[in-house]
């Protein structure tokens, strides 16, 4: 598993337009316990030889080296094909190299191993909805925002404000209002500081 750190840098290299670190500690703890629930099965070496891989393909994409960083999840996947983790890293990779398909095919395997659950499928779901409102596709966005902003990500949230054509209407109703406002306001603050 990667570090707080690391899923930070992740999320502003392969998200620029998300908040730094949307995972809280307690979003970070939740992640934690799921995943080692879903590794107790595994053999401790494997679960560890396969996290120190993401790491190092979180590293390898923050030095945007995105081959080495596919290359390094591509091996944490091999070698426990049933953490979903890697496969939502690998999709990041893959959709920073232009190769959406790969991202689609991963993020499915990711909601599949998750069982749409928990923090890893939040950010699947996420995902999904950029890559699907990308392509034009905004009601399955819209639907996989959902899910994330059910699952509680406030960016999911974020989105689907912005997708609501009454919410937009009213924001820039809202905006013009106080530019409106700030013009009024600006001639009586400048007289009175002249008296």
């Amino acid at each position: 598993m990667a570090t707080g750190r690391d899923r930070a840098v992740l999320q502003s290299i392969f998200h620029p337009d998300t908040p730094f670190a949307e995972l809280s500690g307690e979003e970070e703890e939740e992640e934690e316990e799921e995943e080692g629930q879903a590794e107790d099965a595994s053999d401790p070496r494997l679960v560890e030889e396969a996290k120190r891989l993401e790491i190092e393909g979180v590293r390898a994409a923050e030095a945007r080296n995105l081959d080495g960083a596919l290359e390094s999840f591509g091996r944490a996947i091999q070698l426990l094909p049933e953490r979903a983790s890697a496969y939502n890293n690998r999709a990041q990779a893959f959709r920073l190299k232009g190769d959406v398909a790969s991202a689609l095919e991963d993020l499915e395997t990711v909601l599949e191993l998750s069982r749409g659950a928990g923090p890893v499928a939040r950010q699947g779901f996420v995902q999904r909805g950029l890559i699907r409102r990308l392509e034009g596709r905004e009601e399955e966005a819209r639907r996989d925002f959902e899910e994330a902003a059910r699952l509680g990500s406030s960016f999911a949230r974020q989105q689907l404000v912005r997708m609501n054509p009454y919410a937009a209407l009213c924001n820039q109703m809202l905006s013009e209002v106080m530019k409106q406002l700030r013009v009024r306001e600006t001639p009586r603050e400048e007289a009175g500081g002249r008296g």
